[in-house]
């Protein structure tokens, strides 16, 4: 019998609709991986189900946790992306639901950021969930497996996690730990690669973004996704990143309070990039909010990267400020490294709304020098925007879209302004009164039915198709489309082609008010 299964949740099509058939990515389950590996270093026995990748059905996902009996099953829903955790909850719960209702009856836990967020009014929702843990949970899941049982009485014992008393009722425990910077290496060593489906080709269920792979769809598989921090020194509003690292027990968390890092070391790191060079996987996304920030971590990572045999076949990408890569001898090196494409948070042409979201940081930046500077050293840019921040108009939403265009990187995303739950963003749009959505599908960038958060002057319909209208309109330009080609060839124009015929349908703007 496993002691612990992990479990990826799926719904990609509701996620992103149509474009859940050849376009979205299809990630790696990275935390469950962790987390794996971690507990099973305390000598207990784990498995891993990606209901995500295999594209399973709820019903065949519960019975396929059903062959496995589980001790305990555990939801990991946290996803690459800063609204995957609450998202991956439409998944999780269709799954534990029917689970539930089907015996025999397994102990359900959730470990997330959703759930970090707010943990008990995710156990008054959900009659499904018996626990869920408030913050990373690497020692707190180990504390639970550790209990003959997962009674109430049992639980209560347990930090960083909130569960239901004997009479129901929620109830959050005190804090438990992070891992430390010391024990980084130690307490969380490496991923279960081995525990991924299909033995021999594992990463070939995964794929990346279509533009991470230069528009060439035979590049995206095998696929694979990695950490070398966790955590980001840096508190914006909009993001909850950080909820990740919470160390109270409050009932909401906002994850601007716990703005740290931690890393593991260059030469651990190493080990798993030759693992995965071992499966012959060359398409990797490095995962960390700012991998280019701390250069005592990165320059050695990349100095050791670029000698490996392997280097110069890599497609990786990775996340940085603007404000980081600023230096031209250093971006040499980091393109050696294997790393051909750099993901900038440019968010808003305001200088005023970037200020009001706490991006300041960069305002003395010369934005338009530093992409060139990137493009001369042959990296690509996937440039990052987001409309309907505070203080955002019709005017400045225009001005960052014909940014963008000046810009001309060779990827693009244009998000609307979401309260996610554990963000700054979330806590006001609450205390303001402002609409959010009723379903976790509702906090998706893509679905049907998503409600972006709106403004003091703009309401969530008009920010959301602004930013639907952006996309064709950015993909559709002629000077992007030309840059395309000449860099990826004619087949990746093409490409653009297709994409931009899938429509996204929005439930607000057929008509309904927000």
């Amino acid at each position: 019998m496993l002691d612990v299964l992990f479990v990826t949740p799926g719904n990609a099509h509701g996620i992103y609709q149509d474009l859940a058939n050849d376009y979205s990515a299809i990630e790696p389950p990275t935390w469950a991986l962790l987390l794996a590996q971690s507990t099973r270093a305390q000598n207990f026995t784990v498995g891993i189900l990606d209901a995500n990748a295999e594209r399973l059905s709820a019903a065949a996902a519960v019975e396929r946790i059903q062959h496995a009996s589980p001790r305990l099953v555990c939801f990991v829903v946290y996803g690459q992306n800063v609204n995957a955790g609450t998202v991956g909850m439409s998944g999780a719960m269709e799954i534990a639901e029917l689970l539930r209702s089907s015996p025999p009856h397994f102990p359900i836990c959730i470990i997330g950021s959703y759930v970090q967020a707010l943990p008990l009014k995710a156990l008054r929702d959900e009659d499904s969930i018996d626990f869920v843990f408030t913050n990373e949970g690497v020692y707190a899941l180990i504390n639970v497996l550790a209990l003959d049982s997962f009674s109430p009485k049992d639980l209560a014992g347990i930090r960083g996690i909130a569960y239901r008393s004997e009479d129901g009722s929620p109830i959050i425990n005190p804090a438990e730990s992070i891992v430390p910077q010391s024990r980084m290496d130690v307490d969380l060593p490496g991923y279960a690669w081995d525990l991924l489906p299909y033995e021999e080709k594992p990463f070939d269920l995964y794929r990346s973004p279509l533009w991470h792979a230069e528009y060439d769809t035979s590049k995206r598989s095998p696929y694979a996704a990695l950490q070398t921090s966790l955590g980001c020194n840096y508190g914006c509003s909009f993001c909850m990143i950080n909820i990740i690292n919470r160390d109270d027990d409050d009932e909401v968390g906002v994850a601007s309070n716990y703005s740290k890092m931690r890393f593991w070391s260059p030469k651990f790191v190493i080990r798993e990039f030759d693992v995965l060079a071992s499966y012959g996987v060359r398409t990797i996304r490095i995962v960390d909010e700012m991998f280019l920030l701390y250069k005592k971590y990165y320059v050695p990572l990349c100095e050791i990267l670029s000698e490996r045999d392997y280097s110069s076949e890599l497609r990786m990408w990775a996340y940085s400020r603007v404000d980081t890569v600023t230096d031209p001898e250093l971006l040499k090196l980091v393109r050696r490294a294997g790393i051909r494409w750099l993901a900038l948070g440019i968010e808003s042409a305001s200088q005023a709304v970037r200020l009001e979201v706490s991006k300041g940081k960069f305002q003395d930046v010369d934005i338009r020098r530093v992409i060139q500077q990137i493009h001369d050293a042959d990296i690509e840019v996937m440039g990052n925007y987001i409309v309907g921040l505070p203080g955002e108009t019709h005017e400045t939403m225009r001005q960052t879209l014909d940014l963008s265009k000046e810009l001309c990187t060779s990827g693009w995303n244009m998000y609307p302004a979401m309260a996610l739950p554990g963000s700054e963003l979330y806590r006001d749009a609450v205390a303001r009164g402002y609409h959010l959505p009723e379903s976790y599908l509702g906090y998706s960038f893509h679905s049907y039915d998503t409600i972006p958060m709106r403004t003091e002057t703009l309401a969530a319909a008009e920010i959301l198709s602004f930013r639907d209208e952006a996309f064709l309109e950015y993909h559709s330009d002629t000077r992007f489309l030309n840059r395309v080609e000449n860099r990826f060839g004619v087949e990746a124009r093409l490409s653009m082609r297709e994409m931009t015929k899938v429509r996204l349908r929005r439930r607000i703007c057929e008509g309904n008010s927000d």
